[in-house]
Parts: structure tokens; sequence; C-alpha cells
């Protein structure tokens, strides 16, 4: 084996699985009821992006304030912003974007008692400037629409770029891609996967094809090699990888996090306790 790749290490998600599997819907409309019904009898996690103000204009059947409290509330998901009026945000001063924020942030954890620091950005819209405001409110990744095509894991999360859209044509060839992929029996390209999923709801009623998220999460759900998670636990598990602290020679590895992390070295999977050290 080449010397360099026998040193190389890669990150795994907890009990030591490559891949990783997360969802993102937009908007609060009546239709998530359903879609949090199916997330929970398959087992799958991702977070609803949520406005406060737009709570029962009808726009797409959008919930009351008192049926969203009743269907988020406990709901064993991500409950992340969306924006306090679903603006877009490189369009208004900084200070108004800001407040945008904020005052979505304020509301969403008054409401569901919980702190609240995901985001989807209303339209697509941001900028640079929005990006660092973001960063300044505490907002620690924020999803996109444009779609990668790929499974790869964010490099900037505050431009999180989603794998795609469950209407696009290739969502069911990413599935199946995702599903067959194995980078425990990769030479090169051990890296862990990410598949990244995002909509909105009321799009299954708009086209009457429930049977195909319905046929997604069957297929994906009660996997071993699968962490299903939201998008606040995988930022949270990558960032305590990334603290990871090595000696000079890299054969010993500390966790100075309170998570317990896994990683692949020469094809053999570890376990780092929180707050424990390994020889590889």
């Amino acid at each position: 084996m080449f010397k360099q790749m026998y040193k190389e290490k890669f990150m795994r998600f907890p009990e030591g699985r490559a891949k990783a599997l997360t969802l993102s819907y937009d908007d609060g409309v009546s239709a998530d009821k359903r879609l949090l019904k199916l997330f929970s009898r398959y087992g799958l996690k991702g977070a609803f992006n949520l406005n406060n103000p737009l709570y029962g204009e009808g726009k797409h059947g959008t919930m009351s304030e008192a049926e969203a409290l009743n269907a988020y509330k406990d709901c064993g998901q991500e409950i992340a912003l969306h924006g306090d009026k679903h603006i877009f945000l490189s369009k208004v001063p900084l200070s108004e974007a800001a407040s945008e924020i904020l005052d979505n942030r304020n509301y969403l954890e008054r409401t569901y008692n919980k702190i609240v620091r995901g985001m989807a950005y209303a339209y697509g819209d941001f900028n640079q400037k929005v990006k660092d405001m973001l960063a300044a409110l505490g907002v620690i990744y924020a999803r996109t629409t444009k779609s990668t095509h790929g499974f790869e894991l964010p490099v900037d999360w505050l431009e999180l770029n989603p794998t795609c859209h469950h209407t696009e044509e290739v969502f069911e060839e990413l599935t199946e891609k995702f599903l067959s992929a194995d980078p425990n029996a990769e030479f090169k390209k051990r890296g862990p996967l990410l598949y990244y999923v995002w909509g909105h709801s009321y799009e299954f009623d708009d086209n009457g094809n429930w049977n195909a998220i319905e046929d997604f999460a069957e297929r994906v759900s009660n996997r071993n090699d699968i962490w299903y998670a939201t998008g606040a636990e995988i930022y949270g598990y990558v960032k305590a990888y990334e603290g990871l602290v090595y000696s000079a020679d890299g054969e010993l590895v500390y966790n100075p996090s309170h998570t317990d992390l896994w990683l692949d070295v020469r094809g053999r999977t570890y376990k780092i306790g929180a707050g424990g050290t390994v020889k590889l």
C-alpha cells in the first residue's frame, strides 16, 4: 500500500456509518402534517424551515399559528429559520435583513422553546454580506436551492448546497446511487457521503404524487449503513470531528468534545469516545 494512503483518515458518522441522510422542507404548510407522519413512520430526520407572520394567509395551504404549534412542537424534527416575512435578503438594507432573521429566530425559539440555528434561504437568495451577517447572528448553516447532484459534505456551511430537489428527474437515480455506494469498499475515495434532499410538501398535493416521497422513504429507511439526522446534528458532528487533536506522527488522537466520534484509518473504523485518546 502506498505510504501516503496508509496514513489517510476519513470521518465516519455515529456507529461508524459512512453515509448520512437529511431532508429540508420549507414554508410551514398544511401538507407538512402528512410529511411529518411519514418521517416518523420511517425514521427519517430533517428540518422544517418556518416563517412567522405568514401563518394563515392561505398560500399553498399555510397553517395557522395554532396548527403549526400543534404540528411541529415535539415532532422530533429540526425547526429552522426561513425569515420573518420570507423576503429576498440581498435586496434590502443589511439592517433590515438582520431584523428579518433575528425576529424569525426570536419568534421560533420562544414558540418552540428550543435553540434555532439552522436556516434555508427564502427564494435561495443571498450574497456574501448576508452570509457574514448570518454568522454574526449565530446561524450555523443556511441551505441554498442550488443542487450539486453529489454527496460531498459542505465546504461553506452558510452556502450549503443540497444534493437535489425531490421534483428533479435525477431524484430516483441519485437515490439509487447513494444507496448502492460503499465508501468502505473503496481504496482512495473513502470519504463520507451526505444525501441532502429538499422541497415543499405542498408540491406532493399539487402534483398528485405523494407516492414519490412515500416510495423514497420506504427505500432509504431502516438501513444500518445510514445515519438519519437533522442538518444541525450533522453540522455539530462534523465540527466536533474537525476538533480532533492528533500527535505529531498522527498515530494518537484525542477527542476534546462531548461527542463520541468515529474515523476510518487503513480500512479499520475507530471510535474515539468523548474526552478520550486512542492509538490508531
